[in-house]
């Protein structure tokens, strides 16, 4: 009797494991959604922040940022304006990574994730985000700011060539 005790022991502590593997499976996916909607927020803050820095013409006129610091204390003015609360870490490497993109010597225009990841989110993106749903990686959620002007997008920031 005891070797059989001992049999359905070990089969007891399979399936646990098996179980314990899927949950863990299920808890990473998770995990990965929620830095996604994290990226996805902080990326639209950032664009928020890139575009209320360039309509705060201040006295230079519309400009972009030169620097990340530019948005956290904007001193073109008599007041110091903080159009970003905080320079956030990069939800998907956890680091304050980011791929700054600048076009010519506009200023940074747009910033994006440094992770290589695959997305798991596809679809359901707003409008103005439709290039997302074929992004193979992270790094592909370029967040730009694009000012309009008399109702149209301007093209002050040419799109990437792949």
């Amino acid at each position: 009797m005891a070797g059989f005790t001992y049999i359905g022991l070990l089969i007891a502590i399979v399936i646990l494991g098996v179980g314990l593997s899927a949950v863990g499976v299920v808890w990473r996916t998770q995990a990965q959604r929620e830095r996604e909607q994290e990226l996805l927020f902080i990326g639209r803050d950032f664009k928020r922040a890139i575009a209320s820095y360039y309509m705060d013409a201040g006295n230079g006129g519309h400009q972009y940022p030169q620097e990340i610091a530019d948005l956290l204390d904007d001193k073109r003015g008599t007041e110091i304006h903080h159009h970003l609360r905080r320079f956030y870490a990069d939800p998907m490497t956890g680091a304050q990574d980011w791929n700054l993109i600048r076009v010519d010597m506009l200023g940074i225009t747009g910033i994006a994730s440094s992770s290589q990841n695959a997305p798991i989110k596809k679809s359901g993106f707003p409008k103005d985000e439709s290039e997302f749903e074929d992004a193979t990686c992270y790094c592909d959620w370029k967040f730009l700011y694009q000012p309009r002007i008399l109702g149209r997008r301007a093209n002050p920031v040419p799109r990437a060539a792949d």
